[in-house]
C-alpha cells in the first residue's frame, strides 16, 4: 500500500497482491475509511487500484499536535465468498493510513500568488532583536576590558544588532546622552548624538568625534568619541545611554534614519551612507 499525502488530498495505491502470496484480491472488496469509499481507478496491467480522497472525506479524522496536523483513515479489505459462495480463501484486513503535515509551514498550489506575508514568516519576524553597545579596543576586533580612560584618549564605541534570521537590517544610533549618574534624564547631561543620528559632539572645535565609514556590516555601527568628564564632578564618572534602532536594509537612509559626522576640513556634515542632503538638518538643529 503506497500513500501520497498531497496538500489537499490523499492518493492511495493498493497492489491487489495484498498479502504477498500471489493471489490477487478483488478490487470490489477494498474500501477506504468509515464511509467505505470505493476506488476511483484500476490498472489491470499493474494489478493495482487507486483511491483518491480529500483530507476530510471518507470519514477521516484530524488530530492536532504541537507541531503537526495528522489526518487518519484506514484501508479495509473485506473478502466476499467466491465460487460456491460458502468459503473464502483470505482473511479480512485493515491497514491504518496517516498523513502528517507540519503546522509551521506554508502550503500553496501556486495557483495564485498571495500578496500577504505568510503566517510563519510573520511569526519569525516577531522574534526579539538583540541589541548591544560595547567599548572596543582601538583595533575594533576585541572588546575593551577596562572602562577607564584618560583625558586625551578616545572611546571606541560599537553598536550591534543580532537579527537571527530576520530580513536584512541596517542599524542606526538615534541618540546618545552622557550623564554623571545612571539615570538617563538626570542633570547635568551632554548630548553626543542627537537629531536622529547627528554626532553633534564632533561639531565642537576641540574634538575629533565621528562615525567610522564604511561600516563593517549593515548590522554594526562604529563611532569614536574623545574622552571627557563633567566639570566639578570629583567622581569622574560618565554614563552613556544610547537609543538604537533598525530599518530594513533596502530602505534608503533619510533625515530621520542616518549616521552623520561633521567634517571640519570641509565644514560639512557627511553621512556614513546615503546622499549628503540627509545631513543638512544637523546644522539647522531640526530634523
Amino acid at each position: 500500500v503506497a500513500v501520497q499525502c498531497q496538500e489537499a488530498q490523499m492518493v492511495i495505491t493498493v497492489h491487489r497482491d495484498l498479502f504477498g502470496t500471489g493471489r490477487l484480491v478483488k478490487a470490489a472488496d477494498l474500501t477506504l475509511g468509515s464511509a467505505a469509499c470505493l476506488p476511483v481507478a484500476q490498472s489491470p496491467a499493474e494489478s493495482t487500484v487507486t483511491f483518491m480522497a480529500s483530507l476530510h472525506d471518507c470519514g477521516s479524522t484530524l488530530q492536532v499536535t504541537q507541531d503537526s496536523l495528522i489526518y487518519t483513515t484506514h484501508l479495509s479489505y473485506q473478502p466476499t465468498p467466491s465460487g460456491n459462495l460458502v468459503i473464502v480463501r483470505t482473511n479480512a484486513a485493515v491497514v491504518p493510513i496517516e498523513c502528517h503535515y507540519p503546522r509551521k509551514a506554508n502550503v500553496s498550489s501556486n495557483a495564485i500568488q498571495p500578496t500577504w506575508a505568510p503566517l510563519y514568516s510573520t511569526l519569525l519576524s516577531e522574534e526579539r532583536l538583540m541589541f548591544s553597545l560595547r567599548l572596543m579596543n582601538d583595533d575594533w576586533i576585541t572588546e575593551r576590558l577596562s572602562n577607564g580612560f584618560r583625558l586625551g584618549e578616545s572611546l571606541h564605541l560599537q553598536a550591534d544588532v543580532v537579527s537571527r534570521g530576520h530580513v536584512p537590517l541596517r542599524l542606526f544610533v538615534d541618540d546618545c546622552v552622557a550623564t554623571p549618574s545612571p539615570e538617563r534624564n538626570s542633570l547635568p547631561q551632554y548630548a553626543l548624538i542627537d537629531l536622529s543620528g547627528c554626532l553633534v559632539d564632533g561639531r565642537s572645535d576641540d574634538t575629533t568625534s565621528a562615525f567610522i565609514s564604511p561600516r563593517p556590516r549593515l548590522e554594526t555601527l562604529q563611532f569614536v568619541v574623545d574622552a571627557f568628564k563633567f566639570a566639578g564632578d570629583e567622581r569622574n564618572l560618565v554614563y552613556i545611554t544610547c537609543h538604537l534602532k533598525v530599518l530594513p536594509a533596502d530602505q534608503a537612509p533619510n533625515p530621520l534614519n542616518k549616521a552623520c559626522s561633521f567634517n571640519k576640513a570641509s565644514g560639512l556634515w557627511t553621512p556614513v551612507e546615503g546622499t549628503g542632503d540627509i545631513c543638512s538638518c544637523c546644522e539647522m538643529g531640526n530634523c
